[in-house]
């Protein structure tokens, strides 16, 4: 299992933190990753994306408790199509999009009324996955537009694995697990695989000002 980090910077540069291997996705493991880039001088970011898991949440929450966190679009919906029969999924992925595609938050909100009216009775289960994500789904409406594409998944992580996944495809298989974690490094400080610049990253000073002001 390998757990990683990409962090945006000031200037919309994006950036490999962290590689880690580990037994498992957990608590811990989320856990010591995270106590190890604040050991190594990283500040508290102003915006967590993460996926669905409860112990990276957690280990978020307790190191970080002032980020705000948004939860991975993508990853919630295929949490709610596990719970629906296959016959409805189109219908289903086109009321979540509604929501996550609105033009803005209340017409996000509005979405999300029709949603539960809608499924709450037909798929049950579905419902509450969706409320389990809670208001942390709708975190980027509270960012500048063009960065919205960015913030509604982890997607930049997805594409990073895919990315190495292709590389390495011709060199069969690598001796160990941990060079498989050095060649991906390599790969990224080397600039054979490049993470380009978030949408919307010359709003990005506005936005760290903004959030950095102290409460009147």
């Amino acid at each position: 299992m390998r757990i990683r980090v990409v962090a945006v910077l000031a200037d919309g540069r994006k950036h490999l933190l962290a590689l880690e291997l580990c037994g498992g996705e957990s608590y811990e493991a989320w856990k010591g990753l995270i106590d190890g880039l604040v050991a190594r001088g990283l500040k508290a970011p102003l915006l967590c994306v993460i996926d669905g898991h409860a112990g990276l949440r957690r280990a978020v929450g307790l190191v970080w408790p002032g980020a705000a966190v948004q939860r991975c679009c993508v990853h919630k919906l295929r949490n709610l199509e596990r719970k629906a029969p296959k016959h409805v999924l189109a219908e289903l992925r086109d009321d979540f999009h509604r929501i996550v595609y609105a033009p803005g938050l209340e017409a996000a909100r509005a979405a999300w009324t029709a949603f539960e009216r809608t499924w709450a009775k037909r798929c049950p289960g579905v419902v509450r996955s969706l409320r389990e994500g809670g208001e942390e789904l709708l975190t980027f409406f509270g960012f500048p537009r063009a960065q919205w594409k960015t913030l509604r998944t982890t997607n930049v992580i997805e594409r990073l694995h895919e990315e190495f996944r292709r590389r390495v495809k011709t060199q069969g298989a690598l001796p160990t697990e941990d060079a498989a974690v050095l060649l991906l490094f390599g790969l990224v400080a080397t600039g054979q695989i490049t993470l380009r610049k978030i949408d919307g990253y010359t709003k990005l000073a506005a936005v760290i000002r903004q959030r950095m002001r102290p409460a009147a």
